[in-house]
This record gives structure tokens, C-alpha cells and sequence, in this order.
């Protein structure tokens, strides 16, 4: 055995014995363990120290309607940073009531433009109606026939007498103008009296110009009924096809998010609006124009809501599918420019030919504005306008079922 054998042998003969005197003297140490082959490795070990379990945390899980809280709280957020919405669904509506209120406000008989040809004994006429009990209505000239028929075209004059050679006159007028026939019937009686013709009848004619019977009080509900209509379709319509564009529709089909629950907070999201707007328009209407609301408020509310959510359902179905903000702008407008023109917003639809009346009756914005004057103008409960009702939550009901169904993200 060489020398390095030999030193080997000996180091190992150390290490055991020493690794057996620890073992006796500290257990609890740190032991040293001899390989074979000789090798030696170290391990410290300690004496396991015993920890106190810990009890695993609750899992929080969301509710049902966690997801349409949140995005519809999303949609309140992104309407507060678009301040041309507060114009067009706050501001634009009392401006325009205020435009008309004052076109069409209660003020003194206006006069009637006539002219009278200046031919045949024109003179005679003129002093009739100079004669006649209500002279100070009308407003007379006298001119050739070529100008007064020239005037009449303008509308400068509603009514043209021409006397003829047999003491007689004949009258010029357009049937299609109100107020052409009104000056008509009203010469034509000022003569008559002024010639001395007797009424048989004895009658009294007492004016009437309170609120409720005026033009403002027809015109306010119908401007709620057309705003609600426009910041639905508008409102919702458009945004959606705007963050269709923009892809951002197409990040949200890689959350854990129902598609009714994002297209209800679209729609539902009109409903913290409406409360403003027809709160507004109202008072706007109570203050200036002193208009008399006889139903009562929750009643009101109810039909409002009702209507911000049909025309939210239809603004969600024209969306739908639109690509672009073109596209979806021309079907907007195809959708409701016959509600414009048919449901009574201005005037009523009673004009249109009965043939029609159904088709009218049966739009949203007609039984909208319908139930909105009945509650506001009559004070009608809503017991006595379910059909009208009936006619918005089929109207919003099924557009939202079809719009949840042909809906694309991309």
C-alpha cells in the first residue's frame, strides 16, 4: 500500500470517529456523512419546527348581474366624457320648444291682408266693408287686377275681391290655404252685415286661449316623445356601431360576459337620461308656457321609461349589423323618418286618411306621444292606456330579441 493509500485510510478512520463522537455528544447538531468510494458530503438538517395551518380565504365570487352593473356603469362614464351629448339631449329639445312656443304663442287677432281690384264700382265695396261691425280686422288695398293677383300668388294678400259690373263680387282664394278661406268667410260676412243682412240666430262667440287647449300643450309631449326617440336610436345606435369600428367590441368577446348583459346596459342606460330630460322639459314647460300636468309624475315616469327602453331595443337591432357609421346612419334615419312625419309630433295624425289611421296607431312614437298626452294633458290612468302599453313593450321586446340574436362583435 502506498503512502497516499495509507493517508486516505487514515483520514477516513478520523472522520468516522469523530462523526460518531458527535452523534453522541450533540444529536441535534449538524451530522457529517462519509460517502463511500471516499467521498465525504455535509448536510445541515435541523429539527423540523410544526407551523399552524393556514385556513385558505374565501373565494369571492361575482353575482349574476355584477357584469351589467359594471358595464353599465362604464357607459355612464363614457356619456360624461362626450359633452356634445348634453346639447343634443338636454339642450336642443328646450330650445326648440322655446322657438315654437313663441311661433305659435297666444297673441291678439291679427289682421287680414285683402285686396281689392280697382274696377267696376270698387268703391262701393270698399265703403261696405269700411261700414261692416269688425272693419278694424281687415287690411284692405286697392290695386289693378294684375297686381292683386300677383300678391296672391306671393301670399301677400289671403283674399282678393274683384266687383263686377252687376253690383256684385267675386272672390279669389285658395282653398288649400286656412287662411285664404277664413278671409273669405270673413269678408263675405262683413259685406252681408254691412248691406244689411240679419242674422236669424242670435249667437255669442266667447274666446278661449287656457292652458290645455293651446298649441304649447300639444307640442310638449310630442318633444318628449320625439327625444326620447332620438337619444335612443342616436344615443345607442351609433355608439355601439362606433365601438364596432374601433375593435373595441371585438375585446369584449374575450371577457367572461354575457352579450344581453352588454346590450341591456346599452339600452338601460338611456333610462338615468330620460329621468333628466323629461324632468326638464317639463318644468321648462310649467314655468314659461304655464302648461298644467294633471297626471301624475310616477305615472309619467313610467311611460317615459317604457319609451327610452322600446327605442333603445330598435336603436340596438338598426346596429345590429352595420359596419360603419354611414351605414348605420342612413338606417336611423329610414327607421325614423316615417314616426317623424306620422306619429303626431307637430300635429295630429288625425289629418292623414283614415285607411292609414291603423298603421299610424300602431307605430312606438305614436302610442308613445298618445300615452304621453293622455297622462299629462287628461290625467288618463295607465289601466286605461295598456294597449298603448302593449304596443312599446312588443315594439322594444322584440327588438331586443332579435338584435341579441343577429348581433355581430366584428
Amino acid at each position: 500500500m502506498g503512502q497516499f493509500e495509507k493517508a486516505a485510510t487514515r483520514t477516513r478512520d478520523y472522520c468516522v470517529a469523530d462523526t460518531a463522537t458527535l452523534r453522541a455528544d450533540r444529536p441535534f447538531a449538524a451530522q457529517l456523512w462519509l460517502a463511500q468510494d471516499d467521498k465525504v458530503m455535509s448536510i445541515a438538517q435541523q429539527t423540523p419546527v410544526s407551523e399552524p395551518k393556514s385556513v385558505p380565504a374565501a373565494v369571492r365570487r361575482n353575482g349574476r348581474w355584477s357584469g351589467y352593473r359594471h358595464l353599465l356603469m362604464a357607459r355612464m362614464l363614457e356619456l360624461k366624457r362626450e359633452p356634445e351629448v348634453v346639447f343634443w339631449v338636454f339642450v336642443f329639445p328646450l330650445l326648440l320648444a322655446l322657438g315654437l312656443g313663441i311661433a305659435f304663442r297666444t297673441k291678439p287677432e291679427e289682421s287680414i291682408p285683402v285686396a281689392i281690384v280697382g274696377e267696376n264700382g270698387f268703391a262701393d265695396a270698399q265703403a261696405l266693408l269700411a261700414r261692416a261691425p269688425q272693419h278694424t280686422r281687415f287690411k284692405v288695398q286697392v290695386l289693378n287686377s294684375e297686381e292683386a293677383r300677383q300678391g296672391f300668388r306671393l301670399g301677400k294678400f289671403d283674399l282678393v275681391v274683384e266687383p263686377n259690373a252687376n253690383g256684385g263680387v267675386e272672390y279669389v282664394y285658395d282653398p288649400a290655404r286656412p287662411e285664404s278661406v277664413l278671409a273669405k268667410t270673413e269678408v263675405n260676412d262683413a259685406l252681408q252685415a254691412a248691406a244689411g243682412r240679419k242674422d236669424s240666430v242670435a249667437t255669442n262667440a266667447v274666446t278661449s286661449s287656457e292652458p290645455g287647449s293651446r298649441y304649447i300643450d300639444f307640442l310638449i309631449p310630442g318633444l318628449l316623445g320625439m327625444n326620447l326617440m332620438n337619444s335612443g336610436m342616436w344615443g345607442i345606435g351609433f355608439a355601439l356601431v362606433d365601438m364596432r369600428q374601433r375593435k373595441l367590441l371585438k375585446r369584449f368577446v374575450g371577457t367572461p360576459m354575457r352579450r344581453g348583459d352588454f346590450l341591456l346596459a346599452l339600452a338601460s342606460s338611456r333610462l338615468i337620461l330620460m329621468i333628466i330630460e323629461v324632468g326638464l322639459l317639463l318644468a321648462f314647460g310649467v314655468i314659461f308656457f304655464h302648461m298644467r300636468v294633471l297626471g301624475s309624475i310616477a305615472a309619467i315616469a313610467l311611460i317615459a321609461g317604457l319609451g327610452s327602453l322600446t327605442f333603445g331595443g330598435v336603436g340596438l337591432l338598426t346596429a345590429s349589423r352595420a359596419q360603419k357609421i354611414e351605414s348605420v346612419s342612413g338606417l336611423i334615419n329610414l327607421v325614423m323618418m316615417p314616426m317623424w312625419i306620422f306619429s303626431g309630433v307637430f300635429f295630429s295624425y288625425e289629418r292623414f286618411p283614415t285607411v292609414i289611421q291603423p298603421l299610424i296607431k300602431a307605430l312606438p312614437l305614436t302610442a308613445l306621444n298618445d300615452a304621453l298626452r293622455a297622462s299629462i294633458l287628461e290625467g288618463t290612468p295607465l289601466v286605461h292606456q295598456w294597449s298603448r302599453l302593449l304596443i312599446m313593450v312588443l315594439w322594444g321586446g322584440v327588438s331586443f330579441v332579435l338584435a341579441l340574436r343577429w348581433f355581430r362583435w366584428t
